[in-house]
């Protein structure tokens, strides 16, 4: 009996992860195909290129006159067949790295991308073994009684 009551949260818990991995997959867009259009990549890339000209907004948020700009000269470059690399270089080189909005993934800036993740796992570990040491010892508290 006392079996079946611990694996009852195991079990919650196992489902839990299988519907959330379900719905990170689906709302990623992983699983859906086919190649997206200019206006569609453009409108990716547009998100992810900062305003020349404002602070800590992207081309695609902006109306400014420098972002609707870098906007045209986006669609222009994903038109001509460019990659997305390609453009971001291309931008890179004419108004400097800050006009990224994401850091790359080289160098010191790859802590940023991989402390978020380290710190993440070591909260996990920590919590688990937190619950797994409570969970002891109220079991050796039950069995004194």
């Amino acid at each position: 009996m006392a079996e079946q009551v611990r694996r009852r949260p195991v079990l919650g818990l196992g489902a839990l992860l299988v519907v959330a991995g379900i719905a990170l997959f689906i709302g990623s867009g992983a699983g859906s195909g086919g190649s997206q259009t200019v206006a569609q990549r453009s409108a990716g890339l547009a998100t992810q290129i900062r305003c020349p000209s404002c602070a800590d907004l992207s081309v695609a948020q902006s109306s400014a006159s420098s972002a609707v700009a870098v906007r045209h000269e986006i669609t222009a470059r994903v038109a001509e067949g460019q990659s997305d690399q390609q453009i971001e270089s291309a931008l890179v080189a004419q108004y400097g790295p800050t006009i990224l909005l994401r850091p790359p993934v080289r160098g010191l800036t790859a802590l940023v991308w991989v402390v978020p993740a380290v710190a993440a796992v070591v909260a996990v570990a920590a919590l688990g073994t937190l619950f797994w040491r409570r969970t002891r010892e109220l079991d050796e508290l039950r069995r004194r009684r």
